[in-house]
């Protein structure tokens, strides 16, 4: 029978980590499990907590929203520790492409019986992150400013979250003239943003892109180019459904090592959670973490 750590962010999604976690734990309990909890005080202690548990030979399940979950998932790259997750936060996107269930019963089923599938990770390399591991995404550019303030919204919640805070930043974004290299082939491109995915989604459910794959060893590059405002709005509508792809300004490329400059400091993002400055290098590394879903 497995052993389960649970590492909670006790802030995620408005505090509701805690009480995700109680139904889930209470039938792990009943089916004869063991499970523990531990309370983060902070991403480096939730991983610090997450790499203790492996090292006992543990199940270590993040508790929260994409930034535990990619905090905690992002340590255990490469462990061989067993990944489950407890999704309670404002996106849980990378829960989402995953197809993991809500329902506290379908999940501890999951958790108990289930045999672990090895799925991706991304290591990055930047000035303000040398060999952070992430599980879902890096953007780069208007999102990047759309997350912060997503993550400042006080009173709105989910994807009505990152809505705002897309219409926000894009209010006072000027097209970045950026060189994105992948596998060594330099593209230039100028536009809003440019998008290293493992993950389908990111943003709360938006399908930044439909077709990548979390097994496959590959980053999809979605860049989305220079066009007049109230298109960009329109092509928002559309990450709804990953219609966007679609558009002529949107362009999207496939490899295993992605670098992202800008011609000026531009932010970008991982996870929800890590934060920094261009330029910064995203490689993949296949097969890295063991996770059940």
């Amino acid at each position: 029978m497995r052993q389960f750590t649970a590492v909670v962010n006790p802030t995620a999604g408005g505090s509701t980590g805690a009480a995700a976690l109680l139904g889930v734990a209470r039938l792990l309990r009943e089916a004869g499990a063991e499970i523990e909890t531990e309370y983060s005080r902070s991403l480096p202690h939730a991983q610090e907590l997450a790499r203790h548990a492996g090292e006992r030979g543990r199940v270590v399940l993040a508790v929260g929203g994409d930034g535990i979950t990619g905090g905690v998932g992002g340590a255990l790259s490469g462990t061989g520790t067993l990944f489950g997750i407890v999704p309670a936060g404002r996106g849980n996107d990378f829960a989402r492409a995953l197809g993991l269930p809500t329902d506290p019963a379908d999940l501890a089923r999951i958790l108990l019986h289930n045999e672990p599938s090895p799925v991706d990770t991304i290591e990055l390399h930047s000035a303000g992150h040398d060999g952070t591991v992430v599980l879902g995404s890096v953007y780069a550019g208007v999102d990047a400013v759309a997350n912060r303030h997503a993550n400042s919204a006080k009173l709105l919640r989910g994807t009505a979250s990152y809505y705002a805070g897309g219409l926000r930043a894009v209010t006072t974004w000027r097209p970045v003239r950026y060189r994105v290299t992948v596998d060594g082939v330099e593209h230039p491109h100028t536009g809003y943003t440019v998008v290293a995915a493992n993950s389908r989604f990111y943003g709360s459910g938006r399908v930044i892109a439909p077709d990548a794959r979390m097994d496959d060893g590959l980053l999809d590059v979605v860049m989305i180019a220079e066009a007049p405002r109230r298109l960009f709005f329109a092509l928002m509508n559309e990450l709804r459904t990953g219609a966007h792809v679609h558009r002529p300004q949107v362009r999207i490329l496939r490899g295993r090592e992605i670098r992202i400059e800008a011609d000026r400091a531009v932010p970008y993002g991982a996870d929800g959670e890590v934060e920094a400055v261009l330029p910064v290098t995203a490689k993949v590394l296949p097969g890295a973490l063991s996770v059940l879903h």
